[in-house]
């Protein structure tokens, strides 16, 4: 099966190309979601983060604490390190096992950090990148999240350039500002079609 790798910047609109690739039939592998399980009440990656971290990482109910690791990782670049260590090799295996079972001409792997990562270059056929500006990315963070725009500065920092992901890509989503909803279709259903086609 063919495999794609879907990655872009904060408030690209990564989850709105992927949700409209589902819509045509794609089966979405999303290692965001596969994080927040692993690091939700009772989740696989806990016990190893309560170990790495201590009690301060994780909530009264039992999940991790992600404006304190959040802050951790921004003010100490090694525990980013540590903390990638716990949680990367769990959401690989749960990764490949949603592969296994999905159906389709291909499969999408919704990967944040696909470049910065260097690991899933090796693992997909295509690399598929959502692209907007900056002043885009930060205005559509700030709407969402409410972020003051020190701390949207701070993780657009410690992401690849857009420069660095648009050299990696094999197809291009624009989903700049003046990107309407079906004009985001239209970019999506061809994709779906050339991926298919490519898929035989």
């Amino acid at each position: 099966m063919l495999k794609i790798g879907l990655t872009g910047g904060i408030g690209s609109g990564k989850s709105a190309v992927a949700d409209s690739l589902a819509t045509f039939g794609a089966s979405i592998v999303d290692t965001d979601v596969i994080a927040h399980t692993l690091t939700a009440p009772s989740g696989a990656a806990i016990d190893g983060v309560r170990a790495a971290f201590g009690d301060q990482s994780i909530t009264a109910d039992g999940a991790l604490d992600r404006d304190y690791m959040r802050t951790l990782v921004f003010e100490q670049p090694a525990q980013r390190k540590r903390l990638e260590a716990i949680l990367h090799p769990l959401i690989a295996l749960e990764a490949q096992r949603q592969a296994q079972m999905a159906d389709g001409c291909y499969v999408v792997f919704v990967v944040p950090l696909l470049v910065e990562s260097g690991r899933w270059r090796d693992r997909v056929d295509r690399i598929c990148v959502v692209d907007c500006d900056k002043s885009t990315q930060i205005e559509r963070v700030r709407a969402r999240s409410g972020l003051h725009i020190e701390r949207i500065e701070q993780i657009l920092a410690a992401q690849a350039t857009r420069e660095q992901r648009l050299a990696c890509a094999d197809d291009v989503v624009d989903n700049g500002a003046h990107m309407t909803l079906q004009g985001l279709k239209s970019q999506v259903l061809g994709l779906h079609q050339r991926w298919c086609n490519l898929a035989g």
